[in-house]
């Protein structure tokens, strides 16, 4: 836990110096500070002489020694008295919860007993669900002059407030949830080292990558970005407070990939399944994922002719390799039905997947397969069918993604993919009514500002 001295009603001279905490005995609550008396120094006598003369009766020609002699006679450091208990000033303390801490340990570090700790933290757990405390979390305690926690203020960021106030019967509980809101933002970077860092430096979270990502996988190799690649975007950011929690569907997006603009709508089906399509109403969905897994490399591309690491002769290599960490999902590219699940020597752990009377998808050298996923599944694209290992013959963790029509292999990075129906009548025009609505919001995005480092606040 780290604490912070907050600055109490009535706060006087003294300045506590804040520390580290750890857990404390009710024996290392703060001790009364000693009080010490400023003498007045000669250099600023000078500026008083003829005043202060007039007032004690000296001489004019009194000595400035004479003169703090006669304001300040002499103190022995024993003759200082201490402040009475009752004579200091309440005062707040501010906790933060640190990972590993639990809300008795952080009661009992704010200076309650174990029995009061566990009594008020009983008293909580009606109120809240004690599994939203994470790190960042604040407690306040007030104490009152006699150094007694009178008061805890909980903020659970993303939720709100938690009270307890004590009375004569205790402490008494009270909630207090925060309004909870949505903004349309927009969103705009440029790419210098990876997408990640892009939201990062636009002061956005980068959950928001997945979302990018989902957009425009059927038309953008995410593994393939360059430095000066562009994205801008509208949501809707979500609110509890003034605390940012997360984020809806993105609206719209541009993303522009080696001097290409490519653009997504988001479009709601009668059926609640939202959609994105270009300005003109065709699906950005495609037939078939660019990727069957994300945010990867590829070690190894299609070939007829490429030396075997582990045979140490040539032979094809009919698929494109994904060097990733054991345990990375391995998604299905298109809808289909598995036809083989199983392990073998040379492919170790594989799935084979049919999406046509002709096509088929091969998943090789896999960890383990997700559950469920067994000769007859039917899967949708996008579905985890297994996850990246290098069972088999292979020299290290990754994927080998194949693809054959009626026999034949195909290269999957050059793989040509079909389009869905577009949206036609009454859908069409209501879509294309957004789009003109949108696009500005695009075109112009408001200046972001990274924010670094959160605001402190020493009361909440």
């Amino acid at each position: 836990m780290k604490k912070m001295l907050a600055r109490g009603e009535g706060m006087g001279g003294g300045v506590r110096r804040p520390r580290r905490l750890g857990l404390r005995s009710k024996s290392e609550r703060p001790r009364t500070p000693r009080a010490y008396l400023a003498v007045v120094t000669t250099i600023a006598i000078p500026f008083l002489l003829a005043s202060v003369n007039a007032t004690v009766g000296l001489p004019p020609a009194a000595s400035p020694s004479t003169l703090a002699s006669a304001l300040a006679p002499p103190l022995r450091y024993d003759e200082l008295s201490t402040i009475s208990p009752a004579a200091l000033p309440e005062h707040s303390v501010i906790l933060t919860v640190e990972n590993g801490d639990t809300l008795d340990a952080v009661l009992t570090a704010g200076g309650m007993s174990r029995g009061a700790a566990a009594t008020l933290n009983a008293q909580f757990g009606k109120v809240l669900d004690l599994r939203r405390l994470r790190p960042g979390n604040l407690l306040r305690f007030h104490y009152d002059a006699a150094h007694e926690v009178d008061s805890v203020e909980m903020k659970i960021t993303g939720w709100g407030e938690v009270d307890a106030v004590r009375g004569a019967n205790g402490f008494e509980v009270t909630t207090r949830e925060a309004m909870q809101r949505e903004i349309e933002t927009t969103v705009a970077a440029n790419i210098d080292s990876s997408l990640y860092e892009a939201l990062r430096t636009a002061g956005e979270n980068p959950q928001l990558v997945q979302q990018l990502v989902d957009v425009f996988q059927w038309d953008i190799d995410f593994f393939a970005l360059r430095k000066g690649d562009a994205f801008s975007l509208v949501v809707k950011k979500k609110y509890s407070g003034d605390d940012a929690v997360g984020y809806g569907p993105i609206v719209a997006a541009t993303f522009t990939h080696e001097g290409q603009t490519f653009e997504a709508f988001r479009d709601e089906s009668t059926a609640g399944r939202g959609g994105y399509y270009s300005r003109m109403g065709t699906p950005l969905r495609k037939q078939f994922l660019r990727a069957p897994l994300q945010f990867s490399r590829i070690t190894s591309t299609f070939s007829n002719h490429r030396f075997h690491p582990l045979l140490h002769y040539f032979r094809p290599h009919h698929g494109v390799d994904y060097g990733a960490p054991v345990g990375t999902p391995v998604m299905t590219t298109a809808d289909g039905v598995v036809i083989d699940a199983r392990y073998n020597a040379g492919e170790g752990n594989f799935v084979r997947i049919r999406h046509s009377s002709r096509i088929e998808t091969s998943y090789l050298h896999l960890s383990r397969f997700a559950k469920n996923i067994r000769r007859g599944t039917k899967v949708t694209q996008g579905d985890v069918i297994g996850y990246v290992g290098m069972t088999g013959l292979a020299t290290g963790p990754h994927l080998d993604y194949r693809v054959s029509d009626g026999g034949t292999w195909l290269d999957p990075l050059k793989l040509k993919s079909i389009t869905p129906d577009p949206l036609r009548g009454d859908s069409l025009h209501q879509f294309r009514a957004r789009v003109v609505q949108l696009v500005p919001k695009l075109a112009a995005p408001a200046p972001q500002v990274a924010r670094v480092a959160a605001k402190r606040r020493a009361l909440f």
